[in-house]
């Protein structure tokens, strides 16, 4: 017959069964465990047998009264364990079925989770799991990359900075053996923190220096920086840019002395940068 309002979700309950495979003996084994023959239904050639009389049972032993033959049909019915089979409803459960212990009674991470611990969260309303690397803050990609010896250049023209040694390179982003350049990874769009800093030792009095940065090739004069420097001590000088960049866009640094004459020496040169987080 019709119901009025909603139908009411169906649920399926038997009694468990079990056929044995018979042969001249008094011994034989339950599939699941009772306390006593009371629990079993037993049936020998589709006559049920009397407890306690015709068979005794405990644990997953039956023992028969009398022993059977290898033509008898027999099979017992489970009466004290019924199995269930039933779906909840999808969205039947909510908060007030499920009690705060199944996690509040969980093993509590005591440290920073590793790259591939997971966590739930909500995408639009589907439960996702999601790896903790992709949750983790950090200010990567970064590299730092210094000129292992000192480097001679003559002056009057742009010398690009051979940083060969590298003090770390988190993306493997940085070009130490034939470009030296870093260039953005894919997916690693946004602001970049690119710092440039150099020493210079020079033998003309009054002589005049600079770093800047080369973008894809060309020269970002915002990133210049210039100094008087001083024939009688090493100058080191610092240049410090932030740039918006795109996956493949790429950065050079250069320095640069006024003087056409004379050969001058960058020690403790180096070339380093970070990309910046929530920008």
């Amino acid at each position: 017959m019709p119901f009025i309002g909603n139908q009411p979700a169906l649920s399926y309950t038997s009694f468990a069964k079990q056929d044995f495979t018979t042969s001249a003996t008094t011994s034989y084994t339950l599939d699941n465990p009772v306390t006593n023959e009371n629990e079993i239904a037993l049936f020998i050639n589709f006559v049920r047998q009397e407890p306690t009389t015709a068979y005794t049972a405990s644990g997953t032993s039956l023992t028969l009264t009398s022993a059977t033959s290898a033509t008898d049909d027999m099979y017992c019915v489970f009466l004290g364990k019924a199995v269930q089979t039933v779906n909840p409803p999808s969205g039947s459960v909510g908060s007030s079925q499920v009690a705060a212990s199944i996690i509040t009674g969980q093993t509590a991470l005591g440290a920073t989770p590793a790259d591939t611990d997971e966590l739930l969260i909500s995408d639009a309303g589907t439960l996702k799991r999601v790896d903790y690397s992709y949750l983790k803050v950090s200010n990567t990609p970064s590299f730092f990359a210094r000129v292992g010896t000192s480097t001679a250049f003559s002056g009057a023209t742009d010398i690009k900075i051979a940083a060969d040694t590298e003090e770390w390179d988190t993306d493997n982003a940085y070009d130490s053996s034939t470009n030296y350049r870093f260039t953005v990874p894919a997916g690693e769009d946004g602001k970049y923190v690119i710092i440039g800093s150099a020493e210079f030792n020079v033998y003309v009095e009054n002589e005049y220096g600079r770093i800047r940065f080369h973008k894809n090739g060309s020269v970002v004069t915002a990133s210049e920086v210039r100094l008087v420097l001083d024939s009688a001590f090493a100058t080191i000088m610092k240049t410090i840019h932030i740039f918006d960049l795109a996956a493949g866009d790429y950065l050079e640094m250069y320095i640069r002395t006024l003087s056409s004459g004379g050969t001058y020496v960058a020690n403790k040169t180096s070339f380093q940068g970070y990309k910046l987080i929530g920008v």
